[in-house]
């Protein structure tokens, strides 16, 4: 049979992705990005440490992180995402920003991380205070909670696991459970669920409609931030980060803020009128 009537395959835009070496979730990361866009996932070396501060140290070594941004320049992506929370935040703002640096230097394209894009969402969001869900322990959950009180966001309530391996066998209940948990109390404006090894695609519309507050987690934040800078958008079905229809419940917000947010979303989609 005579396909070369088809032409394709299409066109890919690559997106580079430097995960650790446990990382188990790359499905979930394909499941938010569109068709026109291809993944290219590689690993840090492995190390025989558990998961904690000083694996988050490991894993974002500057030569570490080279050395895995140059494994993927023979196919050349336009961007480099960093998908890991915890080896993005241990080092605060400051080391967020000098990871980007240097991997940008050795792929010589953007590049972003996950605590970094934690960040970027939360401003899109207009989100001051915010509750936290980890699968880690007491101290790296504590690093995560100082990384955000270092941008300026109130931690208003938490929930962790203590789990120092095989995250990604967390089941969607627990998920939930912590969810419920950490938004209990002091009126948050917006959940984050961190870990990049943390199971949460499915899991986001149903807290959002439970909680009626925006959910966002590690690997949506870090697709988002990703595919935002190719000028193309995520897919996640009736999820308030990436769509801002999803961002406002009824009596949920003074009036005052959602005149805001209306304009935000008007001022955005105006920008947008050229994406593809």
């Amino acid at each position: 049979m005579d396909v070369s009537f088809l032409g394709g395959p299409r066109p890919q835009r690559g997106v580079g992705v430097v995960a650790p070496f446990d990382f188990a979730l790359d499905r979930e990361l394909w499941r938010w990005v569109p068709d026109e866009v291809s993944l290219h996932l590689t690993r840090t070396p492995y190390v025989p440490v558990e998961v904690s501060l000083d694996l988050a140290r490991i894993v974002s070594e500057h030569e570490t992180l080279g050395d895995a941004v140059r494994t993927l320049n023979a196919i050349a992506p336009e961007i480099i995402a960093y998908a890991c929370t915890s080896g993005s935040f241990v080092g605060g703002v400051a080391g967020e920003r000098a990871m980007c640096e240097a991997m940008t230097r050795a792929g010589e394209v953007p590049s972003v991380t996950t605590s970094g894009a934690l960040l970027e969402a939360l401003t899109e969001l207009s989100v001051r205070r915010v509750a936290l869900v980890t699968p880690y322990t007491v101290s790296v959950t504590r690093a995560l909670e100082e990384y955000v009180a270092e941008a300026g966001v109130t931690v208003t309530g938490r929930a962790f696991m203590g789990l120092t391996r095989h995250i990604w066998k967390v089941p969607y209940r627990a998920v939930a459970d912590m969810a419920r948990q950490a938004a209990a109390a002091n009126k948050p404006e917006a959940l984050f669920i961190s870990c990049t090894n943390l199971p949460t695609y499915d899991v986001i519309a149903q807290l959002e409609a439970e909680l009626r507050i925006p959910v966002i987690s590690a690997n949506q934040v870090t697709m988002w931030a990703a595919l935002r800078r190719l000028g193309t958008r995520a897919v996640g079905p009736y999820q308030a980060l990436l769509d801002e229809s999803a961002r406002a419940w009824p009596g949920t917000l003074p009036k005052d803020r959602q005149e805001q947010e209306q304009e935000r979303a008007q001022e955005r989609e105006q920008q947008r009128e050229g994406w593809t």
